[in-house]
């Protein structure tokens, strides 16, 4: 059935998340911490291994050798551009700040409300940005099947527990994100019934690679980098690819 991938990613990222919640409560802070830099330092390595994608043959034939660069560059800019306008990062978080309100029937503290805010926006980042999420959910709305989601999805449900035993509540939550994203590449993929180039999902591949990179900075608390904001640029890479494309061809 279409859409069967879906919805076992999200069940898988829920019961992580609860086993996460139930075994972080029992770990010293600073396990808890170690936990998270692991994470941060993982989320480095699958970045910059997506990133190998500016190789592609395909991709490099699309744009040429030294075009690949310059196209993700390119669309991680304007992809900032537009994602800073539309305050993607900003409403993210807002909603998640919704989410703790209604669910909490007590007053939390501020720091009990941003750590929810950080699970359930970064965990919605990490779970929805990689070639395994756009693929997968394409590869099952065109009726080739879900093994892909099914696959990130056990990864998934490892990484909520991981993430929910420092991070909480917020983690589980995040699966509504990923219900609409891939959700939505299900259902498009499903009309379209079309497949994606190779350089086109390079593309994706290498920008999602630098967004990864992001996070991985954001776990760290090296940096909070606005990654939502950059979210658009997983758009802009396939546009700017196509129309490279077509110039120099």
């Amino acid at each position: 059935m279409v859409g069967t991938g879906t919805i076992i990613n999200v069940l898988t990222i829920v019961i992580g998340a609860g086993l996460g919640v139930l075994l972080g409560s029992r770990f010293p802070e600073k396990t808890n911490r170690t936990v998270t830099d692991a994470l941060g330092l993982i989320t480095l390595v699958i970045g910059g291994l997506n990133l190998m994608s500016l190789n592609d043959k395909a991709f490099q034939q699309a744009v040429t050798p030294a075009g690949t660069l310059l196209v993700v560059i390119f669309a991680i800019l304007f992809g900032g551009v537009a994602g800073s306008l539309l305050k993607i990062e900003s409403r993210l978080e807002t909603f998640g700040g919704w989410l703790q309100a209604k669910l909490s029937r007590k007053t939390n503290s501020s720091e009990s409300r941003q750590r929810f805010i950080n699970g359930f926006v970064d965990a919605s980042l990490l779970f929805a940005i990689g070639p395994m999420a756009i693929l997968g959910a394409m590869s099952d709305g065109m009726g080739q099947g879900a093994n892909t989601l099914i696959v990130k999805a056990i990864l998934d449900g490892f990484a909520a527990i991981a993430f929910a035993s420092t991070l909480g509540w917020g983690v589980a939550f995040s699966a509504i994100t990923v219900a609409i994203w891939e959700g939505g590449l299900t259902a498009l993929a499903f009309f379209a019934k079309t497949g994606v180039p190779e350089a086109l999902v390079s593309s994706i591949t290498a920008t999602g690679g630098i967004l990864m990179l992001g996070i991985g900075l954001r776990l760290l608390k090296i940096r909070q980098v606005s990654v939502a904001d950059l979210l658009p640029a997983l758009i802009f890479a396939p546009v700017l690819t196509w129309l490279v494309g077509s110039f120099i061809l």
